[in-house]
C-alpha cells in the first residue's frame, strides 16, 4: 500500500482528474508577507521577500492546491488574510486544502486563539474540523491526509503554542489509524507544517509517532513546510534511518515570505537542497509519482519519479 498525506477536504469534489490521466498536487508553506510589512511593495514583494504573489502564478492547472501552514504572516488575522493572502493563492482558494502551521496561531504577544481566522478563512470544509485540523480524502488512485503538527511537548519553550495531540494514543493518532485501516488506495500521501527533518532547522520529533503510523501503513509521501527552503530525502524511518519501507519527507517552506540563509550542519540522506522561492508540483499517478519543485519564473531546480512501495 502507498501513502500519500496532503491537505485536501472531500473527495467528492468536482473536477477530479480521471485515474488514468493521474492529478497534479501543488504545494509550499511559509507564503503571505504582513500587508505591513515593508517589503510588501503593494502585494509584489522584493527579491528575497513577499514573493507570494510570483508563487502563485506557478499554482495555474494543478488539480489541488496544499498550503504547508504559516499561510499568512505576520499576525494570520482575518484582515491580513484579506489583503495579502487572498490576492495571492486566495485566488486558488476553490481547490485549496490546507494545513495549519504555528503562524495561524499567532505570534507569542498577540496570540490568535485556537488560530481562529485560519478557520474562518478557509472553513472547515478546506482546513477540517475547527480546533483540530485533521482530515483526508481521495485524489484519484491517492489517499491524501492532512495533519496538525502543533503537537504538545515537553521540550519545546513556553512560546510555542502548543494545540493538541500527537503520540501515540492521542485522538489525532487514533483518527490516523482508523482513517488509514480504512482506505483502499495503494498510494498515500500526507502533510502537516514542522518537518521531522531538516537541515539547518530543529527536527520536530513531536511527530514521530504519525510517522510510524504512516509508514506502518505503507504511506510514501509527506509534505511540510516551516523550514523556509527546498529539501528532498531519501525514504526514512521516523527515527532517521534509511529504509525502502520509510517515507520520502519534502520540505517546501518557499512559497513566499522570506528564505533561510545556507543551513549549517546538513542532516543524513538529504538528496537535495535549493534556497528559491517555488512550488512543488507532484504528478500522482496509479502506483507512482512524479515531482518536480519550480522555482519563481518557470525553472525546474529538481525533478524525478518513483513508484509506490
Amino acid at each position: 500500500m502507498c501513502l500519500a498525506l496532503a491537505v485536501v477536504w472531500a473527495s467528492t469534489w468536482s473536477g477530479i482528474p480521471s485515474v488514468a490521466n493521474g492529478a497534479v498536487l501543488a504545494a509550499a508553506g511559509d507564503i503571505a508577507c504582513d500587508p505591513d510589512d515593508p517589503y510588501f511593495n503593494g502585494g509584489r514583494g522584493v527579491r528575497r521577500n513577499c514573493r507570494q504573489l510570483a508563487t502563485s502564478r506557478l499554482l495555474r492547472g494543478a488539480d489541488r492546491v496544499v498550503p504547508l501552514g504559516d499561510t499568512q504572516y505576520e499576525h494570520s488575522n482575518l484582515r491580513n488574510f484579506r489583503r495579502s493572502y487572498d490576492r495571492s493563492w486566495g485566488r486558488y482558494l476553490r481547490v485549496s486544502r490546507p494545513v495549519v502551521g504555528n503562524h495561524e496561531y499567532g505570534p507569542p504577544r498577540r496570540p490568535n486563539l485556537g488560530a481562529r481566522d485560519y478557520w474562518r478563512y478557509f472553513g472547515e470544509r478546506r482546513a477540517g474540523q475547527r480546533g483540530k485540523g485533521w482530515y483526508s480524502f481521495d485524489l484519484g488512485a491517492w489517499h491524501v491526509v492532512g495533519l496538525n503538527s502543533m503537537c504538545r511537548s515537553s521540550h519545546k519553550p513556553r512560546f510555542m503554542q502548543r494545540e493538541v495531540g500527537c503520540g501515540r494514543g492521542s485522538a489525532q493518532q487514533r483518527w490516523l489509524e482508523r482513517d488509514l485501516a480504512a482506505n483502499r488506495r495503494r498510494c498515500i500521501l500526507a502533510s502537516w507544517h514542522h518537518p521531522r527533518f531538516a537541515s539547518g532547522s530543529d527536527d520536530w520529533r513531536e511527530v514521530a509517532p504519525l510517522w510510524r503510523t504512516l509508514q506502518n501503513n505503507g504511506a510514501d509521501v509527506v509534505l511540510s513546510g516551516h523550514a523556509h527552503a527546498y529539501e528532498r530525502f531519501a525514504r526514512q524511518s521516523a527515527t532517521g534511518g534509511r529504509t525502502a519501507k520509510g517515507m520520502r519527507q519534502f520540505v517546501v517552506g518557499t512559497g513566499g515570505a522570506s528564505l533561510a540563509g545556507p543551513p549549517g550542519d546538513v542532516e543524513p540522506h538529504s538528496k537535495k537542497r535549493a534556497r528559491s522561492f517555488g512550488v512543488l508540483r507532484l504528478q500522482l499517478k496509479p502506483g507512482r509519482y512524479r515531482w518536480k519543485f519550480v522555482r519563481t519564473g518557470g525553472r525546474a531546480l529538481d525533478r524525478g519519479s518513483t513508484s509506490c512501495r
